[in-house]
């Protein structure tokens, strides 16, 4: 005899046996013969026994899902290999702000001296501070510099040193001992080919890595093993696809959807497992990319965005004519919107499917009425997060139009600020509208399972499970 718990038990199915429990395998109450008999009862708990992980839905549904995704999987395939760059196409160094052949160093001696004796042939100041410019004339004038040597640690230069003389309004102080890294510009004259521009960040950046990827192993185990995996394949799509193929010319549109189709199928399923419930993330967070896609070609083009507005993208605009600079910037928003997007829909899809394990009775509107009040909270969450993360990332710019006392219009309308609002709302209404569909389309998986079609049930008089708990299945 069982304890009735919640949740309730679902109504008799003949086909399911008399004594079947809870489709996850849990037991409501202390163990009975009857629960685990023989004859017509033989089939209680019999999801929860087998010695294999039962199916999450039925074998129809399975084909169905394979169906759609196979193909669409094959597609990426084709399209990654028909736009596989094979490298970025070479160009002559401008030497202008990234376009620098540079080297790695060490500031070997830092001796201060008077500012006086390096700037002699400078302006003389007028000792007005009301303007930054007067401050800096007098603090070159009147203040401490520092004359900073720098050994080249790499190149065909290795080994020689060149001064450099470091005022006291920089912001980037040398110090004795540290890492630098120095531009070459070959055709300068001689004592003028080397200069700082850079400090060397490669070991804290690497530490602070390492411990990332060791608290994510420690507390994500196998999973957080698999998500860096995923991390790094991502990574390598970037560089060596979705980059590469932009400089040779292909459509930046169609190299992002590609590329984000390639990252969210090997993150999804690398991460999660080759299942039903994946797939159906998956399908998702598919939708909701063609929806971004079809908004921001919308309204990218309508507000005449051009994409080319900081010197970094003048610069690449000037050394590779051909690339759609609002293309590129209507990739940005793909790849951006992608990795929030699959938080949403992987946890919208496992919210459904648990709610149906803890409720075998509720229907496709029941699960779905659920698992949109488990999506309203996620929604607010998640689209604010992203709101703030482009806010953040724009900071600078938004105090330099605070300090002008522009207009909150003035600022809209100005085609920096413009390009981050268009990129903040298309990703957020992408991300609003994958909660109501990955949640119908895990509802409607999931409520559609077929129990006949699922794997038989264990034989006969199998042993019951240790402590009256039923193994994990997957999902």
């Amino acid at each position: 005899m069982t304890t009735p718990q919640q949740p309730p038990f679902p109504p008799h199915d003949p086909r399911r046996g008399a004594g079947t429990g809870h489709g996850d395998g849990r037991e409501t109450g202390p163990a009975s013969p009857g629960a685990h008999g023989t004859g017509a009862g033989g089939h209680g708990h019999s999801h929860a026994h087998s010695h294999g992980p039962a199916a999450p839905v039925s074998r129809h549904l399975r084909k169905v899902i394979a169906a759609v995704l196979i193909p669409f999987a094959a597609a990426v395939l084709v399209g990654l290999a028909v736009l596989w760059p094979g490298g970025a196409p070479p160009h002559e160094r401008t030497g202008v702000g990234f376009d620098r052949q540079t080297q790695q160093g060490t500031v070997t001696k830092v001796v201060e001296l008077s500012c006086q004796s390096v700037n002699a042939s400078g302006v003389p100041p007028t000792g007005d501070t009301s303007t930054a410019e007067g401050s800096s004339a007098v603090q070159q004038a009147n203040g401490e510099c520092k004359r900073a040597t720098i050994r080249v640690d790499s190149g065909k230069d290795k080994g020689r040193t060149f001064d450099e003389i470091v005022q006291p309004d920089q912001s980037r102080q040398l110090s004795e001992g540290q890492k630098v890294v120095v531009a070459y510009e070959p055709s300068a004259p001689e004592d003028l080919q080397y200069s700082v521009t850079d400090i060397n960040r490669r070991v804290p950046m690497a530490l602070l890595a390492g411990i990332f990827a060791l608290a994510v192993v420690v507390v994500g185990r196998l999973r957080g093993l698999m998500a860096l995996i995923s991390l790094a394949v991502s990574f390598l799509l970037l560089n060596f696809f979705i980059l590469p193929a932009i400089l040779q010319g292909s459509n930046p549109l169609l190299v992002a959807v590609i590329g984000s189709s390639a990252i969210m199928l090997i993150a999804l399923y690398l991460c999660h497992g080759l299942s039903a419930r994946t797939s159906v993330a998956v399908l998702g967070t598919l939708i909701s990319l063609v929806l971004i896609g079809v908004l921001g070609s919308l309204f990218i083009g309508w507000a005449a965005l051009t994409g080319n507005t900081d010197d970094n993208t003048g610069l690449i605009h000037g050394l590779y004519p051909t690339i759609d600079m609002s293309g590129l910037l209507l990739a940005g928003v793909i790849i951006g919107s992608l990795g929030v997007l699959d938080d949403v829909t992987v946890t919208q899809t496992s919210a459904v499917w648990e709610l149906h394990e803890a409720n075998p009775t509720l229907g496709r509107r029941g699960l779905y009425r659920a698992g949109i009040r488990i999506g309203r909270d996620h929604i607010a969450s998640v689209v604010n997060t992203l709101v703030l993360a482009y806010a953040g990332a724009a900071l600078p710019l938004l105090l330099l139009f605070s300090i002008a006392q522009s207009g909150v219009g003035t600022v809209a309308n100005s085609e920096l600020v413009a390009e981050e609002i268009v990129r903040t709302l298309v990703g957020s209404i992408g991300l609003v509208a994958s909660v109501p569909v990955t949640t119908a389309l895990a509802a409607l998986v999931v409520s559609a399972d077929r129990p006949a079609d699922r794997p038989a049930a264990q034989p006969t008089g199998a042993a019951p499970a240790r402590g009256g708990r039923g193994r994990r299945r997957k999902r």
